[in-house]
């Protein structure tokens, strides 16, 4: 009987509350995959979302709660409560081993949540995307697997992105599978499978079998959806219930959710829309376009409906009132134009061989499905079936993120603002109230932790554990005032730092500081760094003493980094490069291309019609010299605006050398063994240093020209030359 006292009356301290440690809750975190701010219903959407809907309407919304802006960061960051470049994650899973900060693999110095509460007596369960190791081989190496990091049984991927109906690195606890080889997971009958019923049916698994298999034990359940990232595939019946919303293009979407956004009380009336981007009467293919939407909608449908999958088995297993359901997302609404380039058609069969159904697939971008159709790109073919690889794109995203500036990848809001639904009928009884306090992914494991009343470790397996970063969220569940702090960011030299009403922010290694009061002007509209030098100055030494200490620097965009928390240059003032066909610089590697002067010259030991010779950059920002239908052609991207000046007589046969020149007017010219065959004017100097890498003899990831991806030159390359200098 005593054993059984002592039980009863054991209690875990968390913050100002006391729980009993059988009433500690279970936590569910819901995190979603590039969606913006105002896509969900109750952050001002139209998107159907109810399920979500009702946990904001009964429990708590927060509105200032922040990401790290791209996705292996951000799952860094969520997982471990540290800043991600002190996990090592604080690019993507690319390896760069001398850079602490961005070693591309989760280090020996964090914990994640699942470790945490496991120790704590919790059991952990995890569906979905995992996306923070660089080992996505199905024989591993395995140490930074979901199984080696604290969970207990896995459903998901390793990867990050791939199709919904036959995602790649497929992974069953700790063992990779095929979703058409799957014994204990079928689809229902009549229906396909889809990734996202896939986790949403998962979860709803794990939960009912807690009881089970782990009598009288709370349980952590990391739930990430890969919705709504590219490629936009959807069920019919999902994308036929947005048919003709989206007919009306991005402003009045836009303009809708920006009112909704007022009238809910989640920004302040007062704060100007940031700019437009894109015009929708210029538009060439509305149907197409709109049909982009009208899929990453249907997306996060489907999603939806699974997170009330979530909730009825909760009610169900009689756990739902004592759960705290945490709905988040990654980054903002993504700008990135994959496979929207081109026009390709579908055939009437299919034109490749099949894949067998029990073949593991690990190709994140799949060339074809299994029943041997090619994978199809570009306004040739609408978007959403498993045959289609897809970007909603720039306008969409911009839609996406009302009402803020920019997007993924970058620090300014609409890249790092996301809803934040806190639901828990045990404890938060706010009533849909909203919360307004400055709080940041770095504050799940601490809340977490406060909760579940774990001993976050100093140490594990002889290795200096880094302390969490962030605080606890457990007062603002109850209407209190959590702790001023500064917050911090960086990814790809983009930075920021947010103290108070301030922020600090900058675009890009070379981009100057900016500064906004965000109560005031949370849209970043009117820039007051000229006005208050002495904030700027103490704000930016604040953030380099950050980025010291956290691993930020030294980083891979710029080593010469300069003082004050400005990059000094980008670059020197006259670079050259020497390269040879094959060669793939990866974005870290690639040089600084921002109001430079760039020459090419390239010698070519075998012509070819079709392919490209140099390519730096994708989509958004950068330059290729290529040549199609055998005209040598140079194309740039200026904010995702495509300009191409064209030779008009084809290439001379036998052809030694070619090139092409961007003056610092924008004026290019094109030369053929020295001669001068085109030439024109695009707007400028690139002004943003591209986040693709630079090839040789192709153009992966996103397309600078007017190609289909990777455009491969099929002749023979020989000598390249790329000479960047300052005007």
């Amino acid at each position: 009987m005593k054993t059984i006292s002592i039980l009863f009356v054991a209690i875990v301290l968390i913050g100002s509350q006391t729980v009993r440690a059988a009433e500690r809750p279970n936590i569910v975190v819901v995190l979603t995959d590039d969606v913006g701010f105002s896509d969900i219903g109750c952050y001002g959407g139209e998107i159907h979302t109810p399920n979500l809907d009702s946990l904001a309407a009964t429990g708590l919304r927060f509105t200032e709660f922040y990401n790290t802006s791209r996705c292996c960061p951000s799952r860094a960051t969520l997982l471990t409560g540290m800043y991600a470049h002190q996990a090592g994650v604080g690019h993507m899973t690319e390896l760069h081993p001398d850079l602490d900060g961005y070693v591309g693999d989760l280090n020996n110095h964090c914990v994640t949540i699942a470790q945490v509460l496991q120790s704590a007596g919790y059991a952990t369960y995890m569906v979905g995307k995992w996306h923070v190791t660089k080992f996505t081989d199905p024989i591993g190496p395995k140490y930074n697997w979901p199984l080696q990091r604290g969970f207990q049984r896995l459903y998901g991927i390793i990867n990050g992105a791939d199709s919904y109906f036959d995602p790649g690195t497929l992974t069953r606890d700790n063992t990779m599978i095929s979703a058409f080889a799957d014994p204990l997971y079928k689809p229902p009958a009549g229906e396909p499978y889809y990734f996202t019923n896939a986790i949403g049916d998962h979860a709803s698994k794990f939960i009912h079998e807690h009881k089970q298999l782990n009598p009288g034990k709370p349980f952590f359940l990391y739930c990430a959806f890969t919705a709504a990232h590219y490629p936009m595939q959807a069920l019919p019946r999902d994308i036929e219930k947005y048919k003709g919303v989206y007919d009306v293009g991005y402003e009045v979407i836009r303009q809708a959710r920006f009112a909704r956004e007022k009238q809910m009380g989640l920004i302040d009336p007062k704060w100007d829309l940031s700019p437009q981007w894109g015009d929708w009467e210029k538009v060439k293919n509305k149907e197409w376009e709109a049909r982009c939407m009208q899929v990453y909608a249907a997306d996060l449908d489907c999603m939806d409906q699974n997170v009330g999958k979530i909730v009825e088995t909760l009610k169900a297993e009689n756990q739902f009132d004592n759960t705290l359901i945490l709905y988040l997302q990654d980054n903002g609404g993504n700008l990135e134009a994959t496979g929207r380039q081109g026009n390709t058609k579908r055939a009437d069969h299919p034109t490749l061989p099949t894949i067998p159904l029990d073949k593991i697939l690990t190709n994140g971008f799949p060339k074809q499905t299994r029943d041997g159709w090619p994978v199809l790109h570009g306004t040739g073919v609408m978007p959403g079936p498993a045959d289609t690889y897809i970007a909603y794109g720039q306008s969409w995203a911009n839609v996406s993120n009302t009402p803020f500036r920019e997007y993924k990848h970058f620090v300014h809001e609409g890249g790092i603002s996301s809803p934040l639904i806190a639901h828990w009928p045990n404890h938060i009884h706010r009533d849909g109230q909203l919360d307004k306090q400055p709080t940041h992914l770095i504050d799940i494991m601490a809340t977490c932790v406060d909760l579940a009343g774990a001993q976050y470790p100093k140490q594990l397996n002889g290795n200096d554990i880094t302390p969490m970063q962030g605080v606890s969220l457990l007062p603002a569940f109850d209407g209190k005032s959590l702790p001023d702090r500064p917050l911090f960011w960086e990814h790809e030299g983009n930075r920021a730092m947010r103290l108070g009403d301030w922020k600090l922010v900058a675009k890009h290694p070379s981009g100057k500081w900016e500064l906004y009061n965000i109560v005031q002007d949370r849209t970043e509209m009117h820039d007051l760094a000229s006005s208050d030098p002495d904030r700027v100055k103490s704000m930016s030494t604040q953030w380099e003493a950050w980025a010291k200490r956290a691993n930020v620097l030294p980083w891979p965009w710029n080593p010469q980094y300069g003082s004050g928390g400005e990059a000094a240059t980008t670059g020197p003032s006259h670079e050259v490069l020497h390269l040879r066909m094959g060669a793939n610089l990866q974005h870290s590697k690639a040089p600084h291309i921002t109001d430079k002067v760039i020459t090419i010259t390239a010698e070519i030991i075998k012509p070819a019609s079709d392919g490209v010779i140099v390519a730096d950059g994708g989509n958004t920002s950068g330059y290729s010299l290529y040549v199609k239908g055998n005209h040598l052609m140079f194309a740039t991207r200026h904010s995702g605006d495509m300009n191409v000046i064209a030779a008009d007589d084809p290439l001379p046969d036998g052809v030694k050398e070619v090139g092409a020149t961007l003056a610092k007017d924008g004026s290019v010219t094109i030369t053929a063994d020295g001669k001068t065959v085109a030439s024109g004017k695009v707007p400028g100097l690139l002004t943003e240093d591209p986040m693709d890498g630079l090839q040789v003899g192709k153009d992966l990831a996103g397309t600078v020209g007017d190609y289909q991806g990777p455009f491969t030159f099929k002749g023979e390359i020989g000598n390249v030359t790329v000479e960047m200098s300052s005007p």
